[in-house]
């Protein structure tokens, strides 16, 4: 079975006054039917201009640079005219963003706002059918009583009301691939649980595939069959989920599950955070862009891009320490644990 989305060789720019930032410097994954896929990185690491690119949803100073693609059904959506790719936005491939405020209409009535996203896609259809089917999108949702809160404004609604409204109307045509960018983090714990949960019943029930962008580990533990950490605009390890959190690749990696809060741990020992700063986009390191704050860094990682080691089932990482050749030390946190294999991403 062919992917529902595959994303090749991936490079992204945007040109500025201060030249061009090197956003996404070739990327590749896949995402499977009915699967959810995490990518996870610290801000500027390129995960959301990666979800960006997807559907073309990019400042006017943005650049695709030739050699990417983005098949989708058979068709590279870099390459399609804007017209045949609005038919696809929503209808086939759907967004929800970090902000509702930011994406929902504060001057129409919400209901009102899903009952487009239908009409939109299918103008043929009577207005009577079209608000029946958002009320009950509503109710999927958990949108208390939807007759009335139909015509209810978004200023009316709560921050976790206001993203299951977003839900609903990246829902409204029963989209194939929905992309989720960081859609929980202004949220309270608690309301957070219960849209992560609500994504799950929803791809479950639909079998749509999703992408989830977020800088939170643990928020991918929760959700996501599958994740890609991105750093400096490259992925630096892909793995399943109970893999990649039991036997992570790369020191990145190993450094984000350091700085997780973990309620059984000493209270009396401090988390861990990962020092140093990202790498300037304007002028990306020749080497691996982590090596300035790995702790396991060599020589050669500061001057050379390591290519894709297989160190596991469908588990992938891009480290020197991976190597066959690679030192068996005690400063390889990695030895004994080597294999071969994988290539690089140009």
């Amino acid at each position: 079975m062919e992917p529902v989305l595959q994303v090749e060789n991936l490079k992204t720019s945007f040109m500025t006054s201060s030249g061009e930032v090197q956003a996404v410097r070739g990327v590749s994954f896949s995402v499977e039917k009915g699967e959810i896929l995490g990518i996870v990185g610290e801000s500027g690491s390129g995960k959301s201009v990666t979800s960006m690119s997807i559907l073309r949803l990019l400042a006017n100073t943005a650049v695709i640079h030739k050699g990417s693609k983005i098949l989708f059904g058979g068709q590279n959506l870099i390459e399609l005219p804007k017209k045949q790719l609005r038919k696809i936005r929503g209808e086939k491939i759907s967004m929800i963003f970090q902000d509702p405020m930011s994406s929902i209409n504060p001057l129409i009535p919400v209901g009102k706002q899903v009952a487009e996203m239908i009409r939109e896609h299918h103008p043929e259809r009577s207005k009577a059918d079209i608000k029946a089917e958002a009320l009950e999108l509503l109710r999927k949702v958990r949108i208390p009583e939807p007759e009335k809160r139909y015509d209810s404004y978004p200023h009316e609604f709560s921050g976790g009301m206001r993203q299951r409204v977003m839900i609903a109307m990246a829902l409204a045509n029963k989209p194939e691939l929905l992309i989720a960018d960081e859609p929980t983090t202004a949220l309270d714990v608690t309301i957070q649980d219960q849209i992560l949960r609500q994504l799950r019943e929803l791809e479950e029930e639909y079998g749509t595939s999703i992408i989830f962008i977020t800088h939170d580990l643990g928020v991918v533990a929760e959700l996501c069959d599958r994740v890609a950490v991105m750093y400096g605009g490259l992925i630096m390890e892909e793995a399943p989920i109970d893999d990649l959190f039991e036997n992570p690749g790369h020191p990145y990696t190993m450094g984000l599950l350091a700085s997780i809060p973990d309620l059984e741990q000493d209270k009396s020992v401090r988390l861990r955070p990962i020092p140093g700063s990202p790498p300037d986009m304007t002028n990306p390191p020749k080497g691996c862009p982590f090596a300035p704050r790995c702790p396991y860094a060599r020589k050669i990682c500061a001057s050379e891009l390591p290519d894709f080691v297989e160190v596991g089932e469908r588990h992938r990482s891009r480290c020197f320490l991976q190597y066959e050749d690679a030192p068996a030390d005690s400063h390889n946190p990695f030895a004994g644990k080597k294999k071969t294999g994988g290539e690089r991403e140009e």
